[in-house]
């Protein structure tokens, strides 16, 4: 933590009163920081942080808040690290409250308005990794091509490297990566969260919701709502909300499940247990 302390310091110019541990996702250590001004910051840290780890986020943040469209919160600095400094990210910090009758329909209309804001590729320019996975992320020209060669087979390849799915289900989901044009939208990219789940919003202490820890990419505005869908944690105001503001295709609830698929073998592979049985079943059914 001192060695937090310090980095911190230097990258604000400011004196660091007290720092204290909150809630962080399941790999970062995150802190409340309390400067000698009376401000406050959040700041993380990452003991063993792969290449471009945080700049990566900080990077995301910006692209999600150049919309103008969720809140998102400022990146105040971002280092990934030297052998006397540890990577970091201090982002402004968000008072959290509870949400108010407006909050899940504000967050539906500002999430189209997000996905509409759009993106130059299904992907990312700069070709940054997504997670701890390091799924690709190279521009693609189309959705199926980006979901197949981005997501599908190479969380093929991890989970059979793995053992973490039976080779029955891997071989069905490289099937799956290999028809993914009978499922084409043909939508223009969407500017996407990446990882959107309930975990990942804040609601503040006017009732607002902010936006954390994106794996944001160019993709299918689907992709979103159905990483939503999967964990729960959103109202249906909130999918009512987005409906009207940019409806989605007639037949968008047949690729549900199909867009869970990605999710789904990413924590089968980390965890085990029931993402198992849940990856196999949404493969199963394409």
């Amino acid at each position: 933590m001192e060695a937090l302390r310090t980095a911190v310091e230097d990258a604000v110019g400011q004196r660091v009163e007290t720092m204290t541990v909150v809630r962080g996702g399941d790999v970062a250590a995150s802190f409340r920081v309390e400067l000698d001004d009376g401000s406050r910051l959040f700041a993380k840290t990452h003991p063993s942080a792969p290449p471009g780890f945080f700049t990566t986020e900080a990077a995301s943040l910006a692209w999600l808040r150049e919309a103008d469209a969720v809140p998102v919160p400022s990146v105040v600095a971002v280092s990934d690290g030297t052998d006397a400094s540890p990577a970091f990210l201090i982002l402004e910090w968000i008072d959290e409250g509870r949400p108010i009758e407006s909050t899940e329909r504000s967050l539906g209309e500002g999430l189209a308005a997000l996905h509409d804001a759009g993106a130059p590729s299904f992907g990312r320019e700069d070709r940054r990794t997504t997670g701890s996975r390091g799924l690709p992320n190279d521009p693609q020209p189309d959705w199926p091509t980006f979901y197949a060669t981005c997501r599908l087979l190479p969380l093929a390849r991890l989970a059979r490297d793995a053992a973490a799915l039976p080779a029955s289900t891997i071989d069905r989901l490289e099937r799956v990566a290999g028809s993914l044009d009978r499922f084409d939208t043909a939508e223009a990219p969407a500017r996407l969260h990446g990882d959107l789940w309930a975990g990942n919003r804040l609601v503040d202490a006017t009732g607002r919701s902010w936006l954390i820890d994106p794996a944001a990419h160019g993709g299918h505005r689907e992709f979103d709502l159905a990483m939503m869908r999967l964990f729960g944690g959103f109202s249906p105001g909130c999918f009512e909300a987005y409906q009207a503001r940019h409806p989605l295709s007639p037949d968008w609830q047949e690729r549900v499940p199909l867009h869970q698929i990605a999710p789904l073998v990413v924590h089968a592979i980390k965890f085990g247990g029931g993402y198992v049985a849940a990856a196999t079943a949404a493969i199963a059914h394409y």
